[in-house]
């Protein structure tokens, strides 16, 4: 099994699409000679596909209040709000347990509700599909310090409690037990800092799931230039005179334009950026719109929360306490998680249970985004939840 895994990893790293062959071959995007148009190279084109329709899938919404919750910090909140979406409905085996839970972890900065995009529903919850809501009982959490559940922009600002990725594991799994009544889930499918949160549950309740699907992290601390992006974007709010040490008047904009731009940076996608946006102005254009679009959605306090709290994350040293079945998926094109990394090779060497693979790098991917787009793995989850049937 290891053999064939490491040969996946290995193959999948090779492109296949054209206009990668070619990037290969020439090192660079433009055509090897000019066009009749003139100077500009033949664009690079996404493969033709409609867009996806949003659809109104039937969801209930919930909150579940932890009392009196201790953080690694040593702070503490009387209450602690999780707010979480839910599609389906519960079905009890016949010791009266919960059976078809299914968990849906988000990335820094996202809520639960991300989930209900077409590129990712639409493929997932329908009749006959992977997720089946008329057979799953899906669950969405916002974590804390973001989306519905607490957070410092409810007023405590900087005095909100220093909360970190076990801190939320902590609570998804107060959330899952003492509010919802699991005793075990089906199965965690984590994006991002999902996919990070999904190794920690792995490590500290190896019992509790029965499937993982963590998608676009390494299970190793967060250093180098993953960490030294996450510290400018901090550092960047912080530096901002409008921030005033959290109890800024008005958002520090020029803070937060600067972190919103390095993570745009850094979540982008370089082939399927050029396939989109083939000419200057365009370039230009669809930055601009996008970061305009980001700050309007960020508070500077939940901000630097959410990228600090992956300070202590490094679940290396315990990987072989995982025990449910994992299949963990990365992307060629992810700058956060580069693909010349030999951690999956050296995790897969030590705990067989976790298996591997890279989505390579195509016009269509997109960068650390390819998590959200299902078409891309769509057949893992399913051999996942196969494979981890009764």
């Amino acid at each position: 099994m290891l053999s064939i895994i490491l040969a996946a990893a290995l193959q999948v790293s090779s492109p296949t699409n054209s206009a990668i062959d070619q990037f290969k071959e020439t090192g660079t995007l433009t055509a090897p000679s000019p066009t009749s148009e003139g100077d500009f190279p033949p664009a690079l084109q996404p493969a033709p596909e409609p867009a996806p329709q949003s659809l109104d899938w039937p969801t209930s919404e919930g909150d579940y209040t932890v009392r009196d919750f201790k953080f690694r910090s040593g702070e503490s909140l009387a209450e602690v709000r999780l707010h979480y979406t839910t599609l389906g409905q519960p079905h009890r085996n016949k010791n009266g347990e919960i059976d078809n839970a299914i968990m849906v972890l988000h990335g820094t900065g996202g809520s639960g509700k991300q989930f209900l995009v077409p590129q990712f529903a639409n493929l997932l919850y329908g009749p006959g599909q992977p997720l089946d809501i008329t057979k799953y009982w899906i669950i969405l959490p916002d974590n804390i310090g973001h989306g519905a559940s607490s957070k410092p922009s409810d007023g405590l600002r900087m005095a909100f409690p220093r909360y970190d990725y076990d801190d939320m594991v902590e609570l998804q799994h107060k959330l899952l037990t003492d509010g919802l009544g699991l005793k075990h889930i089906r199965l965690i499918f984590g994006t991002s800092m999902g996919c990070m949160h999904g190794f920690i549950w792995g490590e500290t309740y190896p019992d509790f799931p029965k499937a993982l699907m963590p998608m676009a992290c390494m299970p190793t601390q967060i250093a180098g230039l993953n960490r030294q992006w996450r510290q400018l974007t901090m550092d960047a709010i912080t530096s901002d005179p409008a921030w005033m040490g959290g109890d800024y008047k008005t958002q520090p904009v020029q803070g937060i334009r600067t972190a919103s731009s390095i993570l745009f940076l850094a979540g982008s996608r370089p082939i399927n950026n050029q396939a989109l946006n083939p000419t200057r102005d365009q370039a230009i254009t669809s930055v601009r719109k996008a970061i305009e679009f980001d700050m309007a959605r960020r508070d500077a306090n939940d901000f630097l929360y959410q990228f600090d709290s992956s300070r202590n994350y490094n679940p290396w040293p315990e990987l072989e306490a995982i025990k449910a079945p994992t299949m963990w998926i990365n992307s060629a094109d992810d700058f956060i998680n580069p693909r010349n990394f030999p951690y999956p090779e050296w995790a897969v060497e030590r705990n067989p249970i976790i298996e591997f693979r890279l989505i390579p790098e195509s016009t269509e991917t997109r960068g650390h985004g390819t998590h959200t787009w299902a078409k891309f793995w769509i057949e893992d989850l399913k051999a996942l939840l196969a494979r981890t049937a009764d």
